[in-house]
């Protein structure tokens, strides 16, 4: 009889609304039949899952994770810390999306159905992925601070659960009248630069809280840079709604946008500044220093999840002929954001 390998498979049984528990059985079926023993560990609380790689990762050779933005965080930080021990191991990692916008999945063109996702893993091959720093932290897809910044993570779970994609836009439109800016210096390639911002975002990824035409455009997951873009703060609401429907449809052109791509860039303000990573509270920082480490986490993906660095020209095209989301200012001077894909789905 053959030895089976060994795949540790980490689910949160709470992410999205719980589908998980549906499909739960089927999966390990799957992955017994690609030839692994299987321990399915149900996380039980927040860092839950990230104690768990970091404790007994080195004896899988695959470890899967299922749930929201935030499990795959837990993964990729308690990875990265196992490689910290020992540089020349990569256990490979599978990721089977099961939150309320699963961002990095879209980017990547993993399928939203649990069962298809999991097979896309055992049938997948290795891909090497970018993996950010953010002063000792690490973080997998995005470090962001300023308006709509805190939505997922301000966002309660059960309102998550009922209504998916819409709550993140219930919490964005209560947070319009709060907005303000925040005055910074940003260094990067011994460039300076010194404004007010209304937001800030420092990614790797095609789509950020759901919608998938920001910052699009020559996006590509292992050059080892990250694609940053600081808004100014406007000076008055139609300003404002000018930025809002020009960020919503990828024009970052405007003179109220700076962007540019960079390997590190550090962020010094007077006040300290709340930030956000992967969704999740990033506590409140007046220095923050963000690394891009390059190729730094394995991850087992299907070739044709166009997520490749030679498919990026094709990914691009295919993003310019779907209709993702849209702005719309109402009279009264409400804007009500909308996934356009998930309304068409």
């Amino acid at each position: 009889m053959r030895e089976l390998k060994k795949l540790l498979f980490v689910f949160n049984p709470h992410a999205g609304k719980g589908h998980i528990k549906d499909d739960l059985c089927d999966i390990i079926d799957l992955f017994t039949a690609g030839g692994y023993e299987v321990l399915a560990y149900a996380t039980q609380a927040p860092k839950d899952g990230y104690e768990k790689i970091l404790k007994d990762g080195f004896n899988y050779d695959l470890i899967v994770v299922s749930g929201g933005d935030g499990t795959l965080s837990e993964a990729v930080s308690a990875l990265m810390k196992l490689q910290e021990k020992e540089p020349n191991v990569r256990i490979p990692l599978g990721y089977i999306p099961a939150g309320s916008t699963n961002d990095f999945a879209n980017s990547l063109g993993i399928s939203k159905k649990m069962l298809n996702a999991a097979k896309a893993i055992m049938q997948g091959e290795y891909y090497d992925c970018d993996i950010g720093q953010f002063n000792d932290r690490n973080f997998v897809y995005v470090a962001g601070f300023g308006a709509f910044t805190d939505v997922s993570y301000m966002t309660p779970q059960s309102i998550k659960n009922k209504i998916g994609h819409a709550a993140y836009i219930v919490e964005a439109l209560k947070s319009i009248p709060k907005i303000s800016g925040q005055r910074l210096t940003v260094e990067h390639d011994g460039e300076t630069i010194t404004d007010s911002f209304i937001v800030g975002l420092i990614s790797n990824s095609r789509s950020i809280g759901g919608m998938k035409k920001l910052i699009s455009k020559d996006v590509c997951f292992d050059d080892g840079l990250f694609e940053v873009v600081l808004a100014k703060t406007p000076e008055n609401p139609l300003e404002l709604s000018s930025l809002i429907a020009n960020a919503a449809t990828n024009k970052l052109k405007d003179k109220n946008f700076v962007t540019f791509k960079a390997s590190k860039v550090t962020f010094t303000s007077e006040n300290e500044i709340p930030w956000t990573l992967d969704g999740e509270a990033g506590g409140s920082h007046r220095q923050v220093t963000i690394i891009n480490h390059r190729k730094a986490v394995r991850f087992m993906l299907q070739n044709d999840d166009l997520c490749f660095e030679q498919h990026a020209n094709e990914t691009e095209e295919i993003s310019r002929n779907v209709r993702d989301s849209i702005i719309i200012d109402t009279e009264n001077g409400d804007y009500i954001i909308e996934d356009q894909s998930d309304i068409e789905n």
